[in-house]
Order: structure tokens, then sequence, then C-alpha cells
């Protein structure tokens, strides 16, 4: 098979689409021939040398999700057949032509969905469902701050806020990414080009503050933050863009007893993987097939050109997900 190799730590240039021998499956596990693949910036950090691959991915191909059709079904598997249209994660390996995972680490594509715009979905969607959703407990009529708004997990969290009938206020770095969410549901939209919100998020919410924080930034972020959670709000810390450290107040914390939880997806072991495509096919799948939500797609790209797609990604100039066409 062809997959995108990391052919050494480094900038966008070290990824190089080379012939590997492609992977077979083995007890509960299918084989997918893929047809599409998300960029997460998780890849981009991998490339780097920063965040290594699983033992049980492949440990110099990236990508973490996949769109594509069942080739070879392994021993003890069940439900599944050839010719099944699949998304799903994986610990690695995605950015190749075909990928082996296990049969209970996949969702069915809806019937309206192509493969690229699949392969949007899995990441982004797990992601903001289970950090505002199953970790803080988000509820109708509570409002959400959501940073990075133009982010691919920001933009499935704003339908996701929609869609259960809460409130949503995105902030983002530039006035034109602002106006694009705006058109895709966000409710109050804030420049934070310093890192400087609060005052505003306070004065949006008639000094009540937020109930649910998703930090898809860090660092300098996680401050204001605190200053406009309201009274028993929850933080959810899913990106560290901006930097992995800051100074706070823990009195603020204390009074208003503030819950602050830190996430990732990749570093799960497999059972935890699963619990997360169960979400994306018992709460995800049924409000994309009414179409409450869908897929927001800023570029497409041959794998041939993964090294452009690392390099749009890492100049934040995406507006979305950015797919590779296998």
């Amino acid at each position: 098979m062809r997959a995108v190799v990391i052919d050494r730590p480094g900038g966008p240039e070290v990824l190089q689409v080379k012939e590997r021998p492609a992977p077979e499956p083995g007890p509960g596990e299918v084989k997918v021939r893929v047809h599409a693949a998300g960029i997460n910036r998780a890849d981009v950090l991998q490339r780097k040398g920063f965040y290594p691959a699983p033992p049980d991915a492949p440990a110099d191909i990236p990508g973490l999700e996949f769109a594509g059709e069942i080739v070879e079904v392994g021993p003890s598997v069940f439900g599944w057949n050839k010719g099944d249209r699949v998304f799903g994660l994986a610990g690695g390996g995605t950015y190749a032509e075909y990928v082996v995972v296990h049969n209970r680490a996949l969702a069915r594509i809806p019937s309206q969905f192509n493969y690229i715009e699949a392969a949007a979905i899995p990441e982004v969607f797990i992601t903001a469902y289970d950090a505002i959703v199953v970790q803080c407990g988000l509820m109708s009529g509570e409002t959400v701050l959501i940073h990075a708004v133009g982010s691919g997990v920001g933009l499935a969290a704003v339908q996701i806020v929609k869609a259960l009938s809460a409130v949503s206020i995105g902030t983002a770095r530039s006035q034109d990414k602002l106006d694009r969410a705006k058109a895709l549901g966000v409710d109050h939209c804030i420049l934070a080009r310093d890192a400087v919100f609060a005052e505003e998020v306070l004065s949006r919410t008639a000094g009540k503050g937020v109930d649910v924080v998703l930090e898809l930034v860090g660092g300098s972020y996680v401050p204001e933050d605190l200053k406009c959670l309201a009274q028993k709000g929850r933080a959810v810390i899913v990106g560290l863009v901006n930097g992995a450290r800051c100074d706070f107040d823990l009195a603020l914390v204390l009074r208003k007893r503030i819950m602050i939880k830190g996430t990732t997806l990749r570093a799960r072991p497999l059972e935890e993987k699963i619990e997360a495509i169960q979400l994306l096919s018992r709460n995800i799948v049924p409000l994309l097939e009414k179409g409450l939500l869908t897929a927001t797609i800023d570029k497409v790209l041959p794998m041939t050109e993964a090294g452009e797609a690392h390099k749009y990604m890492e100049e934040n100039l995406n507006f979305g997900k950015i797919i590779l066409r296998m």
C-alpha cells in the first residue's frame, strides 16, 4: 500500500509517500480501505517528534481518523461485512490506503455523507461531545464559551451546543473566522487577539458568566477562563497551542467552586476508544442523519500533498477540517 511516512522528525517536508506492507486483521479486527483521512494537530506534533504513536500503531505513519470501506473481516467479528462504509478513530496510521482497527472502534457512515465529509467528523465531534456533554454535563439553556471557534473542534462544538438548545460564545483571533462561525450558528462572537476576553464575556452574560468553557488554546487563556466562569462552572482543557503553563488565581477556583478537567483521545486505552466510538454511533450519528450536525471542510488535498496540509494547519489558516484524499 501507499502511505504517508514521517521520514524523520522535522518540518512538513519530512512527510513522504512510500510503499509499505498493508496491515492484516487479527481476531476482532477489520481491514478498511481508507478513502479519506482528517488532519489533526496531534499529527503535526507527531511529525515534529513531540507526540509518539502508541504501541499498537505504526510509529511513522500519522493519522487518527478515517473514512472508508471494509475490505476484510478478521476472525471473531460479527455485525460487519465487506463493503460496509465506515468511519472511526485509530491510534495512528490512517494516512495510508489501508488501516486495521478493532471492529468496535467503527461506526457506519450516514447514507447522505460521502467519504470526504465523513472523514471530517470522528475526531472533532467525538472530542467536542465528550468534552462538553459527557465530562462537563452541558444542559439545555446553559452557556458555553468555545475558544478557537473556527477550528474543527470549535465548529463541531457550536453545532452540538445549538442542537442541545444551549447558548454559545465563540472566540477567535481573526474577525473573518468569527464572521464565518456566526453564519454557522454561534450566538455571540468575541475577538480575542491578545488573550483578553473575560470582561466581554461577562458583559454578554449580564455578569453571570458561562457555565462551561471548552478550552482549545490553553496557556494565557486559562486565567481569563476562570474570571468569566459562573458559580459551579466547568472548564475542560483540550488544546495547548498557546502553551502548557500559566499562572491563575486559585482563590477563584475555591470561591466559585470551579471544576477544571483535562482530556485527550489518542492516549486512551482501546476500551475507552471503543466507548468514544459508541458516543459517535449513539449520540452523534442520529444528529447527523437529521441534519442538525454537518461536516465543515476547509480544504481537501491528495495524500501526496500531506506536507502542504500540515503547513496550512500550522499557519492557522484553516476554517474547519483539512482532509487528505487517499
